[in-house]
């Protein structure tokens, strides 16, 4: 059986640069969703409402495989990685998916006629700088609360 002192230590509990570390990994694993969903929604024509479930859906898998692959290579089963993060995660990528997908709409690139459209990739790139702003203090608050574990 594994026990919380078996799992690795955060390295940057309770600091700022802790907190940019992890909201980048964050970043990243929700980047990776986001433009997936958004370039289906977008090439397909969707509307809004169903690119943003889509982006989500895939931002929440793309976020959480990044946080629990490395806890598996670790030896960790499911059961245990997942329990180990699922909490922190589930609000981090919540903050930050709220913001990113808010972001997007308003600027018009999930409307985009187009992937190659000029308005589709300020708008990804905007939202998720604005992503990242918002889920910043959020993960900072987390690790000194010691909820957010095992990532980055």
């Amino acid at each position: 059986m594994t026990t919380t002192a078996d799992h690795p230590r955060h390295l940057h509990t309770g600091s700022w640069s802790g907190a940019a570390n992890v909201t980048l990994h964050c970043l990243t694993g929700c980047a990776i969703g986001e433009l997936a969903g958004l370039s289906i929604g977008v090439s397909l024509g969707w509307t809004p409402p169903a690119t943003i479930t889509l982006a989500v859906i895939l931002s929440f898998v793309s976020g959480f495989s990044l946080t629990l692959l490395p806890l598996f290579q670790g030896g960790f089963g499911f059961v245990v990685a997942f329990r180990t993060v699922w909490l922190g995660e589930t609000i981090s990528i919540g903050a930050m998916e709220l913001v990113m997908n808010f972001v997007d709409y308003h600027m018009g690139g999930m409307r985009a006629v187009s992937l190659v459209s000029t308005k589709y990739w300020a708008a990804f790139v905007l939202a998720g700088i604005a992503g990242f702003v918002a889920a910043l203090p959020v993960n900072y608050w987390m690790l000194l609360k010691n909820m957010k574990r095992c990532h980055g």
